[in-house]
């Protein structure tokens, strides 16, 4: 098993979002950055833990857990010209865009403050990828041991 950090604007889809799906699953899609999905298609597998992150508000954070309830397939939004993740340049046969399904599992007690895993940056939380200046991808690899110490700040 693996662990991940996914990032989602909240004013686009919250953690409260993906609870409130049926069954509590969501395909998480849109992803259009080759090394994101390098990791989405070739490492995640159904049963990973995920850290679910907001990200572009006020208070950006770790906000809850997740699990990856999938194996990786095409991104249908790809394909699609009236989606925002059209890419005209995918092709059905040899897809370039990959999906999960994401499972909701719960709400942390409180948020997690990227301001108060930056204080860890040089201690317990040292090579966290989300905390290496100028990481912008949506998905990210955590270590066993970071996933247990940030666990434990909850």
């Amino acid at each position: 098993m693996r662990h991940w950090l996914m990032k989602s604007e909240p004013e686009i889809f919250s953690l409260d979002d993906l609870a409130a799906r049926p069954g509590q699953i969501e395909p998480w899609d849109g992803v259009r950055n080759y090394q994101a999905r390098n990791m989405l298609r070739d490492e995640m597998r159904p049963g990973d833990q995920v850290f679910f992150y907001h990200s572009n508000c006020t208070v950006p954070g770790i906000v809850g857990i997740a699990e990856i309830a999938s194996e990786p397939r095409p991104d249908p939004t790809a394909f699609d010209p009236e989606s925002r993740y059209y890419d005209p340049k995918s092709d059905p046969a040899s897809p370039r865009w990959y999906l999960v399904d994401v499972r909701y599992i719960r709400h942390l007690r409180r948020v997690i403050s990227l301001a108060e895993l930056k204080t860890y940056a040089t201690g317990a939380l040292e090579g966290l990828p989300l905390l290496r200046r100028g990481n912008r991808l949506s998905i990210l690899p955590v270590t066993p041991e970071q996933w247990a110490f940030i666990g434990a700040l909850e």
